[in-house]
């Protein structure tokens, strides 16, 4: 199974839960009272939000890596089963060979298993190329998803060095970058 995408956010959380109740002394910093700049916990309750949504989006990219996994070994199992049918088919047919060699007739179910196992060879051939497909569908999603765990993950990293720094320009980056992670969500889960 594919490695969990994690989602490491201890450390900015306390970044920014020690720029906004211990550096912020001070009219310089902010409005006055000794606290820190208002939108210092605007950074810090839009690295929450980014965290929940990087949460989210790690897992269900964790989900769709599992079920692509799942779908290819269900594909790879009916593509076994469908080379088993072909081997009985070809002994079978083998058998019918020796029999018209030696001037035998052979046996009418004989001619009707190789029919059998024809029809039954193009079942199993459908249901693989659509387990197939599904996987690859799940992949698909499971690419996005981890797009947006990225762009997530770079948001709530600016989002603290915006607090460090104390600009706001990295701030509004940040949040642009977080809404690029929300829109591959919202792709991933159309």
């Amino acid at each position: 199974m594919p490695e969990e995408i994690e989602v490491p956010t201890e450390h900015l959380h306390e970044t920014l839960h020690e720029a906004a109740h211990g550096e912020g002394h001070g009219p310089a910093h902010g409005h006055g009272g000794g606290g820190p700049p208002s939108w210092v916990s605007q950074v810090a309750l839009s690295a929450a939000v980014l965290a929940v949504a990087a949460a989210i989006a790690a897992l269900l990219a964790g989900h769709h890596a599992n079920e692509a996994i799942l779908e290819q070994m269900k594909a790879t199992d009916q593509w076994g089963y469908f080379q088993a049918k072909g081997i009985k088919s070809s002994l079978v047919e083998n058998k019918l060979d020796l029999f018209a060699t030696l001037g035998k007739e052979p046996k009418e179910d004989d001619r009707k298993k190789v029919e059998h196992y024809k029809e039954e060879q193009k079942e199993i051939e459908e249901k693989a190329r659509e387990l197939e497909q599904s996987s690859e569908r799940h992949m698909g999603s499971h690419v996005i998803f981890a797009r947006s765990v990225t762009a997530f993950q770079v948001a709530i990293a600016l989002a603290a060095i915006s607090v460090l720094s104390r600009k706001k320009l990295v701030w509004y980056v940040s949040l642009g970058i977080g809404a690029i992670g929300a829109l591959f969500l919202a792709q991933a889960l159309l």
